[in-house]
Formats: structure tokens, C-alpha cells, sequence
């Protein structure tokens, strides 16, 4: 938390922005989406869109939903990098127009927050994520520790966790565009879809020079990463949804399956 308020994220502390606190930054423990901040940013981006088109694009991002959680990702992931699709009366005539979530091309101009144990209610369960990253209230990025300090607790755990948090908060990750895991030294960062074995370490601060064994990964990965203007790229240029075919001979009934992609490090470079 700390190295990304170096890096300019704004801390949060969970209940502090929790629907019972004095502060709220949702209305109940099911919504993931800071929607005060989100409606923020959709009205400071678009200041030639009007107010009605707004809250349409407001509303269809918080409506985002599918039973197939990739099915949900990928709607969302085009909604946020191509923007939400609006028309609205102008001059007596139908316009089409796009609204922008996020201002890719003036980092500064979004808000960033880090925000730890951050309650969200599913299935009947409280639970909390470890570390989420906001951009402009949209919850991009799930961080799940486990204590290095604790031999049982290794990254592994913290995948396993996720998993967890994919059956009973599935909600956020309709939002999420990568997932990192880190046992406090080593850190990984992969898809909703990604087994563990995808899950890959991000091994430059730089893009220049490849980080020590010495350092810690996580670190690496804070500074790489997860400075504001490498997310914004990453999360606009360098996801991708890969979609492959099986057709079973016997029943010739076929079956789509689909991936989601992140770069890794030497590819982002």
C-alpha cells in the first residue's frame, strides 16, 4: 500500500468508504463499484456528452451481468477500452456517440484508489479481498497476499483464494481486468481464466534493466507494473479474449471455449 501511494493511488481503508460509514461509497456490501467516483469521472470525461447519455452509460455498466463470468469480463473489458455506446437527440435528429469510463490518453485525469479489506457480500458470505486497486471506482485489479512468515501459506494459497472468491463475490471480478497473487516476496499476475501455471511474474522495474533474484517480485511488479500509466496501458492494449472451437466426433456437437490473455512482461516491452 504504501509504494502505491508513492506511486500517486489514494489510500482507502475499507470501512471508511463502507455503506455504514460516514463517508459511503455504495449503497449496500453486494455493490463492487464505487459509483459516486464512477459517476464523477463519466461527467468529467465527457463534458460533451449530455446528462441523459451519461446516466445511460452509468447504467449500463452497473448492469453488466451474465451467468458465465467471461462471458460478463469481456462485455465489461469493451465497455471500458472502447467506451459505452449512447445515442441521444441532437438537433431533432438520433446521435451515436461513445463515453469514455477512463481517460487513457491523460493518466492524471482519473482517480486512483488502493483500498484493503474491502467487505463484499455473495452468496450469503462476507468476504474480503486483500488489496483492490480503483480506477475511477472500477474495481481493475484483485490483490491476494498470503503471510510469508507462514509455511502452509504459500502462492499457491492465494490462487486458491481467488478461486474461492470467484464462486461466492463473482460479481467483482465481471469487473476485474487481472489478478495478482503474492506470498509477500513472490508475485504473480494472471486472468479469471489463467491457471496457476499462467500466473507470471513481472521481472522489470523499467522495461530496461531485469530485476535482481535479490529483489523482491512484488516490489518489481508495484513499480512495473502497476504505476499508473503501465495499468492503463495494460489494461487497454495488452488483454485480449481468445476464443477456440472443439467439435466432439461422436456427437458432432461443438463447443466454444474462451481465454482471456495478459501480456506478460517481455511481451509488453
Amino acid at each position: 500500500i504504501d509504494l502505491l501511494q508513492n506511486q500517486g493511488f489514494d489510500y482507502c481503508h475499507g470501512k471508511d468508504i463502507a455503506p455504514d460509514s460516514e463517508n459511503p461509497l455504495r449503497t449496500n456490501f453486494d455493490e463492487v463499484i464505487l459509483k459516486p467516483i464512477l459517476q464523477d469521472a463519466i461527467s468529467r470525461l465527457n463534458s460533451n456528452i449530455p446528462n441523459s447519455a451519461k446516466d445511460d452509460a452509468l447504467n449500463q455498466v452497473l448492469r453488466v451481468f451474465s451467468p458465465d463470468l467471461m462471458v460478463a469480463n469481456k462485455e465489461f473489458h469493451n465497455l471500458l477500452s472502447n467506451g459505452v455506446n449512447v445515442i441521444y437527440r441532437k438537433d431533432g435528429l438520433d446521435r451515436g456517440d461513445y463515453v469514455r469510463l477512463i481517460d487513457f490518453d491523460n493518466t492524471h485525469n482519473n482517480d486512483f484508489k488502493v483500498v484493503n479489506q474491502f467487505t463484499i457480500t455473495g452468496n450469503g458470505q462476507n468476504k474480503r479481498p486483500d488489496v483492490i486497486l480503483f480506477v475511477n471506482g472500477l474495481p481493475l485489479v484483485v490483490i491476494e497476499f498470503k503471510n510469508p512468515a507462514d509455511e502452509n501459506a504459500t502462492i499457491n494459497s492465494a490462487f486458491r483464494q481467488i478461486g474461492t472468491y470467484k464462486e461466492t463475490i463473482h460479481n467483482l471480478f465481471f469487473y476485474n481486468s487481472f489478478i495478482i497473487i503474492s506470498d509477500g516476496l513472490e508475485a504473480k499476475a494472471g486472468t479469471i481464466s489463467s491457471g496457476f501455471s499462467r500466473f507470471m511474474s513481472w521481472k522489470s522495474a523499467d522495461g530496461k534493466n531485469l530485476a535482481s533474484n535479490l529483489d523482491p517480485r512484488l516490489e518489481t511488479m508495484i513499480l512495473g507494473m502497476l504505476n499508473k500509466e503501465t495499468l492503463l496501458d495494460v489494461v487497454r492494449y495488452f488483454i485480449t479474449f481468445e476464443e477456440s472451437s472443439f467439435t466432439d466426433r461422436k456427437t458432432n456437437i461443438k463447443t466454444i471455449t474462451t481465454v482471456k490473455k495478459l501480456a506478460s512482461y517481455h511481451q509488453y516491452y
